[in-house]
């Protein structure tokens, strides 16, 4: 239209001209706008790294601790900006295996997007370490029981030397309690002799003399026990991994501890160092000063009855378990077990008007980083409730965990080289209103 009312061949060149100057026009304000813009500034350890590690890592990653380095200072997390960049870009660190969105945790470890992108833009930057007027004050780690002082401190019998180099040694220590009544554990504290030593440690209740006939058949300090303790537990303590908090039980809610009971517990080993090294673990117990009313119990959903096949990459594993008490439940706890070849597992509950409600998946199982999970909010297992287990095995050459070469049929036991599909919750009856009180 312009050219029709300017007219001819000169109107074309005037129309391209003034289209050129807008394009230009354009262009200078583009770059005027963004020469203007600020640059953004790459994050520094000193204002937003550091916070993150003090919150995700320095608990384990400090002098005396599991960690295999600290990261309290800058020259720290500067000399293992690599590792870091890998084992959070991997999920591999902070260590937290359950898949986000299925079944909600308390003491969650998983790094948040935005602080992993948070890491990895800070290393990418060249790891820079800002302004030091912007560090917070450093932590500080208590000394001592982190409840208080106990009711009863429980002890290895003896000191365990771990030879040197020496990886995964599984050990068993039964400890007498000699308690003339029953104790009700409403809070329990681990105390790893050795804390670069220790993996994890877990606690079993015994009320027979299993655990004393295994231990006297075994001619070192304590008895071999790679997959579980040996016997049928009578209850639990929960246990210890590096980073968890102590436990303690919902108000009116105890752990029985028979009278006469021996305490077992299952000391994970391993041993990097190029010497020996000694543990001798305590456990702290606080007793129920209140009311107890509902007994903290156990339930297992498992199939003992499998064969793995030699090659097998993906071999699955089903069991299931209905509530079968005509009781209402609610469950705390939940503790995913498999040994090498596990490689994932996933547990649900079916409700009775066909509702399925997912508990945990574990979609890159780690024998080494197996843990008790509780509960944001205890679940609800109504009387009818199915419980499904699905547990993944990889029994190939090429499972990087596979004790067996050439690899072979695997089933059920407690050895290294078997395997077990079974998950333990920690639940509570609705109805149980026990009506313990201290004396």
């Amino acid at each position: 239209m312009v050219e029709e009312i300017l007219g001819g061949v000169n109107a074309r060149a005037i129309v391209r001209d003034m289209r050129a100057r807008f394009v230009l026009a354009v262009a200078l304000v583009v770059v005027s706008l963004t020469a203007a813009a600020p640059a953004v500034e790459p994050p520094t350890f000193s204002d937003e790294v550091v916070r993150i590690l003090q919150a995700r890592c320095q608990t384990c990653h400090r002098p005396g601790e599991h960690a295999p380095f600290s990261l309290l200072t800058y020259r720290d997390a500067v000399d293992k900006k690599d590792d870091i960049r890998d084992a959070v870009r991997g999920r591999v660190m902070p260590p937290w295996k359950p898949v986000p969105g299925y079944g909600d945790f308390l003491g969650s470890r998983r790094l948040p997007d935005a602080e992993l992108a948070t890491l990895v833009a800070w290393i990418d930057a060249g790891a820079p370490e800002g302004d030091r007027a912007k560090l917070p004050p450093p932590l500080a780690f208590p000394e001592g029981w982190k409840l208080g002082p106990p009711d009863h401190i429980l002890e290895m019998p003896e000191t365990y030397t771990v030879p040197a180099r020496a990886s995964d040694v599984y050990r068993c220590f039964v400890i007498p309690t000699k308690f003339a009544e029953d104790r009700w554990v409403t809070k329990v504290e681990y105390a790893p002799g050795d804390r670069k030593l220790v993996h994890h440690i877990l606690a079993y209740i015994d009320t027979t003399t299993a655990a004393e006939n295994l231990d006297r058949a075994d001619p070192a300090p304590g008895y071999s026990c790679f997959g579980g303790p040996g016997f049928a537990p009578a209850g639990g303590l929960s246990g210890w991994a590096p980073g968890n908090q102590p436990r303690e039980t919902a108000d009116g809610v105890g752990m029985l501890l028979p009278k006469g009971a021996n305490v077992v517990l299952q000391m994970h080993y391993n041993n990097g160092a190029t010497a020996a090294r000694t543990d001798r673990t305590r456990v702290a117990l606080h007793f129920a000063k209140g009311p107890i009313d509902k007994r903290q119990r156990g339930i297992m959903v498992l199939n003992r009855t499998f064969t793995i096949p030699p090659g097998e990459r993906r071999y699955e594993v089903r069991g299931s378990w209905t509530n079968p008490f005509n009781r209402d439940l609610h469950a705390s706890t939940i503790t995913p077990h498999m040994h090498l070849l596990g490689r994932e597992m996933k547990v649900t509950a079916t409700y009775p008007d066909g509702t399925v409600r997912p508990l945990i998946h574990i979609d890159d199982w780690d024998f080494n980083w197996q843990t008790t999970y509780t509960f944001a909010e205890s679940i609800p297992l109504p009387a009818g409730t199915r419980l499904d287990m699905l547990a993944v095995f990889d029994n190939s050459a090429d499972n990087l965990r596979q004790p067996s070469h050439p690899p072979r049929p695997v089933s059920w036991g407690e050895g290294t080289t078997d395997e077990m599909a079974i998950v333990f919750l920690g639940v509570t009856v609705d109805a149980e209103h026990i009506g313990w009180r201290p004396r």
